[in-house]
């Protein structure tokens, strides 16, 4: 792809700079880099609010693929919306509590929902008004989201759901969760699933219990279904399956790019700290610093080739193998080149902080999960010997 910004997209820059330096003053100023992996619990209810912020200005939904204007939203092309989030990071904005339903949900019922459902959902998001979850893991149905359990029967025009979800980011602030669950009990794997949308507020239907972790804040969540009221179905019942891994495919493109800014930003403090350290006076670790970046702008590269193509089987799997594998080699090297220090604190220990953690320190725990969230490495390798190489399909 040729890929290059025109004068039309500096002129969207230069718009999309006004408008976030003119808004992201006081409390949303105060919350600069907080809200990404690792710290998606803090300042929630300020970046709730940073939300309807950013659907005030439009700028929410830019990649959805209708007519501009359709939701309330304003539609931007695909080197625009590199260009909002370049600048987005730029600045440092809260990390996005909307994120879900924008980037996920969103498109997914342009692609496979119906006009009814659109009408409802999307301005809502569009407006930063309703936040999403995503119900997909199950405690024996991760990576293998084929073998979930939970199951859901029908109840008038819907259904009720039964069963647990787990690593639910954002469960607590959602106001609705799409969840994969069994509608036909007499399917097996993949067959029989339907994608359904629940709302989070029904007690006594729903309980959502934080997963408290060594530093004592919770990234995560279980989410217990006890007849839990669905009323839409996307994309009909037992099409759970194609519209599930039509969501998954679309976490590619853009925002990927995005991370990339971010991963970006996370090497550049890692450096930073071999500096100051002097670790970076070992050829070892300087040899691996190079590497590290000179593997970025080769994703890069991979994620602008990409950008917009559609009918690749392999791409989500590559990318996600690519940028798995790098972040938890970073998470490492923040470690290595602070050598001792790395096992200490940045405050004495009490019991009302018994975990205290620096940024890097917090990386380097939390990339521990990325060869595993999102499906496993071994499971991408798989998709891409059975989907790309035509490998005979694994026996189950």
């Amino acid at each position: 792809m040729d890929f290059g910004f025109g004068c039309a997209d500096e002129e969207f820059r230069a718009e999309a700079r006004e408008w976030l330096t003119g808004h992201l003053v006081g409390d949303y100023a105060a919350l600069a880099g907080v809200g990404g992996p690792g710290s998606e619990h803090e300042g929630a209810f300020v970046r709730r609010e940073w939300e309807r912020e950013l659907g005030s200005g439009g700028w929410i939904g830019l990649g959805w693929e209708c007519a501009e204007g359709a939701y309330g939203n304003r539609v931007g092309s695909l080197t625009q919306q590199v260009v909002w989030a370049e600048e987005y990071a730029r600045v440092r904005a809260p990390g996005r509590v909307g994120h879900i339903g924008e980037n996920l949900l969103a498109p997914t019922l342009i692609a496979a929902g119906d006009e009814a459902q659109r009408r409802r959902f999307l301005p809502a998001i569009a407006r930063g008004e309703e936040l999403w979850c995503q119900g997909y893991s199950e405690p024996e149905a991760g990576s293998d989201l084929a073998g979930l359990r939970t199951v859901a029967v029908r109840d008038g025009g819907g259904y009720r759901v039964s069963g647990q979800k787990i690593w639910t980011s954002l469960a607590g602030e959602a106001d609705w969760c799409f969840v994969l669950a069994r509608t036909d009990p007499g399917e097996r794997r993949h067959r029989g699933l339907s994608f359904l949308l629940v709302p989070m507020d029904q007690p006594g239907r729903i309980e959502v219990r934080p997963i408290r972790q060594m530093s004592g804040t919770a990234e995560f969540n279980e989410v217990f279904f006890d007849g839990a009221r669905a009323p839409h179905v996307v994309g009909g019942e037992g099409a759970g399956w194609r519209v599930a891994m039509g969501l998954l495919a679309r976490e590619r493109g853009v925002s990927t790019l995005v991370q990339q800014i971010g991963f970006a930003a996370e090497l550049a403090a890692v450096v930073a700290a071999a500096v100051r350290g002097g670790a970076v006076r070992d050829p070892v670790l300087r040899e691996q610093l190079v590497r590290q970046w000179v593997e970025l702008r080769v994703m890069r590269w991979n994620a602008l080739r990409t950008l917009g193509a559609a009918g690749d089987a392999g791409a989500p799997s590559v990318a996600k193998l690519l940028w798995g594998g790098w972040h938890q080699r970073l998470g490492e090297l923040a470690m290595r080149v602070r050598g001792a220090a790395a096992a200490l604190g940045p405050v004495d220990w009490s019991a009302g902080a018994p975990y205290e953690l620096d940024a890097l320190q917090r990386l380097f725990l939390f990339t521990r999960a990325d060869t595993l969230y999102g499906g496993s490495d071994e499971i991408q390798r798989n998709i891409i010997a059975e989907r790309v190489l035509g490998l005979p399909r694994l026996e189950r």
